[in-house]
C-alpha cells in the first residue's frame, strides 16, 4: 500500500508562532551541540506534517543535513521506517551500506541531523521497539530527532515512552491546538486569493471565520475543506457547503485515508455517511447489507483508522468529524447512496429522529418525489413548534417538488397550510400573510370546508401578529361566518382553532365582551374522546375566563381561573409553546383576581423563549403584566426593569398605549423606590405619557391612567391626580375602566380630592367606590376604599374609626402579599393610631413599616415614617395630658375621677358598661397608666 500523501507546500503556517519558535530553537541548539527529541503529536488535520516540513525547511536554511522517512499504513516489514530514514541517509552521500549493519546503532548515524520520521502511528513493529528505547536512553543526543504521529493510534510502548520523557523534561511536546478565528481567517483569505478575487468584505470574512472556527473545530484542515466546499453558516454542521467538487479537491489527503480501507471498510463507511450523525452499527448494517459480525469487523477497521470513534456512550459511533462522513459520502456512489436513504427511511418508520427522515427525505426528492414530500411534511408538522426554521425549509422543499396538478390540489393545500403555520412560528409574518391570502383568494370550491377555516385562522394570525388588528377581525369574523349553529359537537379541531384566533383578537383588542358568549358556548360543550385536544380546549377556557374577569364576573372568574391554572400547570411546554399566549393572558386574569404569586409564576414561565419574532406582541403582554404584578409585591428594581424592557419593545412595535402603560409603570416604581429625590424626574415621566396619547381611549391606556394618578399623588400632586383623573374619564365616572379596578381609582379620587380639602365630594366619592367594592368582593380593592374611609374619618378627628379601618386594611395588604402598601398603610394611620392607641402603639406601627420598606427598598415610605416619628414626638413632647384624649374619653375619665364605677357612668351617659371600659382602658394606654387612682392624679396635675 501506498503511503497517504502530504498536503501541498504552498501557502503560509498560519496560528503556529509559537509551535515555530520551539522549533527554531531546537535547530539552534543543534548547532552548538546540543541535541534534543521533539515529539509533535495531535489530531488528524492539526498541522503536524506542516510543522515537520516547517522543521526541515529551518535546518535546511542553516545548512545543517536533513533526513526524513515516512511510515506506510498497513506495511508490517520490519525496520521499514528506519530503513528508509537510513537509505535517505545513504542518498545525502554516505557510502553505501547495508541497514541491517547499523540498525542497533540509530543514535550513530543520526548523528549531526536533523531527522523527521512522519505518520508515526502507522510505523511497523520493529521501528517502534528501537525508537521507543532511544526515547528512554539517558545517553547524549549529537542530533534533532522529530517524530511526527497521532497519539490515538500510536503504539503503547512508544506512546508511554514520549509521554515518560515529556514528564522527565528531555522531550520537547509540541501539540498544536485548535486555531483561533483571527487564524482562521487569514488561512480562508490565503485559501481564497490563491483561487482567484473575491467579492467578500473584512466584516464578512470575520464573521465567517468565526463561524467556520466553531464548525471546524479550529482544525486547520477542516476549515480548508468547508471552505473549499463553499461553506456558510446556514450549512450548520450537518452540511459541507455547495461545493461538493471543491470539498474533494481539497480533501486528498482524506480521500487517500478512506482509499487504504479494505472493501468491507469502505463500503461501511460509505453507509456510516448516508447514516449521518451518530450512527448505530445495527443501521449500518442493514444500509449496506452485511451482517452483524462483518459490519463489527469493518467498524473496527475503521475505529483502527481513526476514522471512525466512540459517539454517546449508548453504542453509537460517529465520524472523528463531520468533515469526514461528507468526504466519505461523496466519494460513494450516487445508486448506492439512494438505496441506502430508502432503506434508511424504511427503518426510521413510524419512529422519532424527525431531523434524520427529513434529511434522508431530502436525498430521494429526485428520484422519489412523493415518498420524500410526505416524508418531509410529516417530519416539519412534528418539529414546527419547537424549529420552525428548519420545518419551513422542509416544507419549502416538499412544496417545490410536489405536483401541481388539479388532481393533487387538496394535498398541496395542506402542505401550504403547513407552510403558513411555520412561517409563522419562525417569524416570516409577511411572507405568511401574503400565502394565506392567496389561498383565500381561490375559488370556494378549491378548498375543503376545514382547509378554509384553517386558511382563515391562519391569515387572521398573521394579520394580528402584525399588528394589524382591523384586519384580523375581519378575516376571522369571515371564517366564523362558515360554522354552522349551533356549534357542531364535538367541535372539531380546525373550528377550535378558528374560535382561538376569534377570541385572541378580541381580548387584544380589550373586546372582551363581544367574544364572550362565543368562547362560553364553546367551553360549555360537553368533553368528549373525539373532541378537540387538551392544548386548544385550555387556551379557550383561558381566554372565557379572561373575559368573565374582566366583564366583572368575579365569582364565575375564579372558579374558571382555578381551574384553568390547573389545566395549564399539568401541560408541558411544548404543547403551551404551541398558544404562547395561553401564559400571558393566564397570569392576567390572575394578576386581575389579586392573585400576584400564581400570575408571577404562569408570566415567568417561557418568558426568554419569545424574545424575538412572532412572539414580540404577546411578549409585551407578558412584561407588562410581570412589571405590575412586581410592583404591587414589593419587587421595585424588578418592576422598573421590566417596565422599561416592555416600553422598548412597544416602541419597536407602534403599540402607543402600552408605551404609556410601561411609563406609568416606571414611573410609580420610581416613586416608591426612590422617594422625593425622584419627583421631578417622576412628573416628567407622567407628563410625557399623558401628553403623547389619550390615555382614556382603550384598556391598556386606562391602566397607565390610574397609575400615572397614583404616582402623582405619591409625589404629593394631589391636584394633578384630580386632572389625571377627571379629564381623562370624564365627570366622576370611569367608563373605560374594568370593574376589577374602578374601586382603586375610586380610592384614589377620594385621597386627592381630600388632600384638596373637598370633604363633601369626597364623602359622594367615597360611596360610590364602597358600592363598587361590595359587588366586587375582592380583598385587595376593598383594602384601598378601606385606607380611603380611614383617611377621611381621621380628617374629622374620629380616631377610633380611623385606626381600625387603618389596621384592617394593613391587614389585607399584609395577607395578599403586597408589602410596600402594607408599609404605606401603617405609616398612613400613625396619627390615629397615637390618637386612638397611645404613642407605643404608633411608634410600634412606624417600626414595622420602616422594617418592611427597607427591607422593599421603598425609600418614599421611609421617609413618610421620619417624618410622622419627628412630628408625633414633637406633639407628645409639647402636648398637655388632657390633649391626648378625644372628647368622650376625656368626659369619662373626668367622671372616673369624680369616683364613679363603669356602671354609672354607663347609666349617666346612656352607654354600655363594655363601651366605658373601652373607652377607659385607651385613656390608660394614652396617658401611660394603669389604674384609676393614677389616672385621677393625672387629671388633676392636667388642670
Amino acid at each position: 500500500m501506498a503511503a497517504v500523501p502530504e498536503p501541498p507546500a504552498e501557502g503560509r503556517l498560519v496560528g503556529r508562532e509559537a509551535e515555530l519558535a520551539v522549533l527554531a530553537g531546537a535547530v539552534e541548539a543543534l548547532e552548538h551541540g546540543r541535541g534534543s527529541l521533539v515529539d509533535i503529536c495531535g489530531e488528524p488535520g492539526a498541522g503536524k506534517t506542516a510543522l515537520a516540513r516547517a522543521l526541515l525547511a529551518l535546518a535546511e536554511q542553516r545548512r545543517i543535513p536533513v533526513i526524513r522517512a515516512h511510515a506506510v499504513r498497513g506495511n508490517t516489514t520490519p525496520w521499514q521506517l528506519l530503513s528508509d530514514a537510513w537509505a535517505a541517509r545513504q542518498g545525502a552521500g554516505a557510502e553505501a551500506r547495508p541497514f541491517d549493519a547499523v540498525c542497533d546503532r540509530p543514535a550513530a548515524w543520526m548523528a549531526g541531523h536533523v531527522v523527521v520520521l512522519d505518520d508515526l502511528h502507522h510505523c511497523d513493529p520493529a521501528s517502534a521497539a528501537l525508537l521507543a528505547q532511544l526515547v528512554r536512553s539517558a545517553a547524549p543526543r549529537p542530533f534533532l530527532l522529530a517524530l511526527v504521529h497521532r497519539p490515538r493510534q500510536t503504539t503503547r510502548e512508544l506512546r508511554g515512552a514520549l509521554e515518560d520523557g515529556a514528564r522527565a523534561g528531555h522531550v520537547k511536546r509540541i501539540e498544536p491546538g485548535p486555531l483561533v478565528p483571527d487564524a482562521v481567517a487569514t488561512l480562508v483569505a490565503d485559501q481564497r486569493a490563491a483561487a482567484g478575487p473575491g467579492q467578500c468584505t473584512q466584516a464578512e470574512l470575520r464573521l465567517l471565520a468565526e463561524r467556520l472556527c466553531a464548525t471546524a473545530g479550529g482544525n486547520p484542515l477542516y476549515v480548508r475543506l468547508l471552505a473549499a466546499a463553499d461553506w456558510r453558516p446556514e450549512h450548520g454542521i450537518a452540511g459541507p457547503g455547495a461545493d461538493s467538487a471543491g470539498l474533494l479537491r481539497e480533501a486528498k489527503p482524506l480521500v487517500a485515508e478512506l482509499d487504504a480501507l479494505s472493501t468491507r471498510a469502505s463500503l461501511t463507511a460509505s453507509a456510516a455517511a448516508v447514516a449521518g450523525g451518530a450512527f448505530r452499527p445495527e443501521d449500518v448494517a442493514r444500509l449496506c447489507g452485511l451482517d452483524m459480525d462483518r459490519a463489527l469487523d469493518a467498524l473496527a477497521e475503521l475505529e483502527q483508522a481513526d476514522l471512525v470513534r466512540a459517539g454517546d456512550g449508548k453504542g453509537s459511533l460517529v465520524f472523528r468529524h463531520p468533515v469526514v462522513g461528507h468526504v466519505a459520502y461523496e466519494l460513494a456512489g450516487v445508486s448506492f447512496r439512494l438505496r441506502a436513504h430508502r432503506r434508511a427511511l424504511e427503518l426510521l418508520a413510524g419512529g422519532g429522529r424527525v431531523r434524520e427522515r427529513a434529511r434522508h427525505a431530502e436525498r430521494l426528492l429526485g428520484t422519489d418525489a412523493a415518498l420524500a414530500t410526505r416524508t418531509l411534511a410529516q417530519a416539519a408538522i412534528e418539529i414546527t413548534p419547537q424549529e420552525p426554521a428548519a420545518a419551513t425549509r422542509w416544507l419549502r422543499l416538499a412544496l417545490e417538488a410536489s405536483p401541481n396538478g388539479e388532481g393533487d390540489l387538496t394535498d398541496r393545500t395542506e402542505l401550504e397550510l403547513a407552510y403558513c403555520r411555520a412561517l409563522i412560528a419562525s417569524g416570516r409574518l409577511d411572507e405568511s400573510r401574503t400565502r394565506a391570502h392567496e389561498l383565500l383568494g381561490r375559488r370556494p370550491t378549491a378548498l375543503a370546508h376545514r382547509q378554509s377555516l384553517r386558511a382563515h385562522a391562519l391569515c387572521a394570525e398573521a394579520e394580528r401578529r402584525l399588528g394589524r388588528y382591523a384586519e384580523a377581525t375581519a378575516i376571522v369574523g369571515a371564517g366564523l361566518a362558515l360554522l354552522p349553529r349551533p356549534l357542531p359537537v364535538p367541535l372539531p379541531p380546525d373550528a377550535a382553532e378558528l374560535i382561538i384566533e376569534y377570541g385572541l383578537v378580541h381580548v387584544l383588542r380589550s373586546e372582551h365582551e363581544q367574544a364572550r358568549d362565543l368562547l362560553a358556548e364553546v367551553v360549555q360543550t360537553p368533553d368528549t374522546a373525539d373532541d378537540m385536544n387538551t392544548a386548544d380546549r385550555t387556551v379557550l377556557r383561558v381566554l372565557s375566563a379572561l373575559c368573565a374577569t374582566h366583564a366583572g364576573d368575579l365569582q364565575e372568574a375564579a372558579a374558571e381561573v382555578d381551574h384553568c391554572a390547573r389545566l395549564v400547570d399539568a401541560l408541558p411546554d411544548p404543547l403551551v409553546g404551541r398558544t404562547p399566549e395561553t401564559l400571558a393572558l393566564l397570569g392576567s386574569a390572575e394578576l386581575y383576581l389579586e392573585r400576584f404569586a400564581d400570575a408571577a409564576r404562569h408570566m415567568h414561565r417561557g418568558l426568554t423563549a419569545h424574545e424575538r419574532g412572532p412572539q414580540r406582541p404577546i411578549q409585551l403582554h407578558r412584561l407588562l403584566g410581570l412589571a405590575m404584578a412586581e410592583q404591587w409585591t414589593g419587587r421595585l428594581d424588578a418592576s422598573r426593569q421590566h417596565a422599561s424592557t416592555a416600553e422598548t419593545l412597544a416602541r419597536s412595535l407602534g403599540v402607543r398605549p402600552a408605551v404609556t402603560l410601561a411609563q406609568a409603570i416606571r414611573a410609580t416604581a420610581l416613586v416608591w423606590s426612590q422617594g422625593r429625590a425622584s419627583v421631578h424626574e417622576a412628573v416628567a415621566l407622567v407628563e410625557e405619557a399623558t401628553s403623547a396619547a389619550a390615555p382614556g381611549t382603550s384598556w391598556w391606556a386606562a391602566s397607565a391612567t390610574g397609575l400615572l394618578a397614583q404616582a402623582q399623588l405619591l409625589a404629593g400632586d394631589a391636584a394633578g391626580c384630580r386632572r389625571t383623573l377627571l379629564d381623562t374619564i370624564g365627570a366622576h365616572r370611569l367608563p373605560q375602566v374594568r370593574p376589577f379596578s374602578r374601586p382603586l381609582l375610586h380610592a384614589l379620587l377620594v385621597t386627592a380630592t381630600l388632600d384638596s380639602g373637598d370633604r363633601e365630594e369626597a364623602h359622594r366619592l367615597l360611596e360610590i367606590a364602597e358600592a363598587e367594592s361590595e359587588r366586587l368582593g375582592l380583598a385587595v380593592q376593598e383594602a384601598y376604599v378601606r385606607r380611603a374611609r380611614a383617611q377621611l374619618h381621621l380628617a374629622e378627628n374620629e380616631h377610633d374609626l380611623a385606626a381600625k379601618l387603618f389596621e384592617l386594611a394593613a391587614e389585607t395588604f399584609r395577607s395578599a402579599s403586597m408589602p410596600v402598601e402594607y408599609a404605606w398603610t401603617l405609616a398612613a394611620g400613625a396619627r390615629a393610631f397615637h390618637e386612638d392607641q397611645g404613642p407605643d402603639t404608633a411608634v410600634r406601627h412606624l417600626d414595622t413599616a420602616d422594617f418592611v420598606a427597607r427591607t422593599h427598598a421603598a425609600r418614599l415610605v421611609r421617609e413618610r415614617v421620619a417624618r410622622l416619628r419627628a412630628a408625633l414626638s414633637a406633639d407628645s413632647r409639647t402636648a398637655p395630658p388632657l390633649a391626648l384624649l378625644s372628647d368622650r374619653e376625656r368626659e369619662i375619665a373626668g367622671l372616673v375621677a369624680a369616683g364613679l364605677r363603669s356602671r354609672e357612668i354607663a347609666e349617666q351617659l346612656f352607654l354600655s358598661t363594655r363601651t366605658v371600659e373601652t373607652h377607659i382602658s385607651r385613656a390608660y394606654r394614652k396617658l401611660g397608666v394603669s389604674s384609676r387612682v393614677a389616672l385621677s392624679e393625672v387629671l388633676r396635675r392636667g388642670r
